[in-house]
């Protein structure tokens, strides 16, 4: 893990639901040193359950995947994050222990804020606090799409659901986009169903043009018609 002092600004993520734009380089020499710039490997543990809660991160490039781990040792996937999203919120709400752990999927860089800044931006810094009320109003609507797609849907539109959000294909821009190195079985845990069954779906998305494989998954807006279809 290597702190990086000298960095470009980071470029803002466009999603399919305006956010406000937010420069982390700008922020991060604004002033203190409560604030870093901070890269991490390929899977490399950004912070684990149980540790101690007392930084927030904003991911400038690369992705972050957050999971839990329940008693008897099994573990689920929470959620895929990208460029432009916030994570480790808890500590300014008075989580005093990580309730999950946080890992990099891919090479990833991250603004990582003191605790104590955080909660003095938020007040004194108006653009900095509209960019993360909007995330965080934005991200409990997401729970709240995910927890009904968990109860209602089926398993392939829950598949093709995370597929899509996950590759922020709803820009009208960009119809198609590559996804990072992400394993069926994460994709099973992700939806609740097994790997077999995640497979099938795959090879189906696959005949039908919604997805294919050239260095990488990339998906088709026109998966969009599975989650449409009734």
């Amino acid at each position: 893990m290597n702190a990086i002092r000298n960095s470009s600004k980071a470029p803002a993520k466009i999603a399919p639901k305006k956010k406000l734009a937010f420069h982390a380089q700008a922020f991060l020499d604004s002033s203190g040193a409560a604030r870093q710039i901070v890269e991490y490997r390929r899977l490399e543990n950004i912070y684990v359950q149980g540790d101690m809660a007392t930084t927030i991160f904003y991911i400038q490039r690369g992705g972050v995947k957050l999971t839990v781990v329940n008693e008897v040792g099994k573990e689920a996937v929470v959620a895929l994050l990208g460029q432009g999203d916030f994570f480790g919120e808890g500590s300014i709400a008075g989580q005093v222990v990580r309730m999950g752990t946080a890992t990099a999927i891919i090479p990833t860089t991250l603004l990582v804020i003191e605790k104590k800044e955080m909660t003095r931006v938020l007040h004194a810094e108006h653009a900095f606090s509209d960019r993360f009320l909007a995330y965080m109003i934005s991200r409990n609507l997401r729970i709240e799409q995910d927890l009904i797609d968990q109860l209602f849907n089926s398993s392939e539109k829950r598949l093709a659901r995370t597929l899509l959000l996950l590759a922020q294909s709803g820009k009208q821009d960009q119809p198609q986009k590559m996804l990072p190195n992400i394993s069926q079985e994460m994709l099973a845990e992700m939806i609740g169903a097994t790997r077999p069954r995640v497979n099938c779906f795959m090879n189906k998305f696959k005949k039908l043009g919604f997805i294919h494989y050239n260095g990488g998954l990339h998906i088709n807006t026109s998966l969009l018609s599975v989650v449409l279809h009734e």
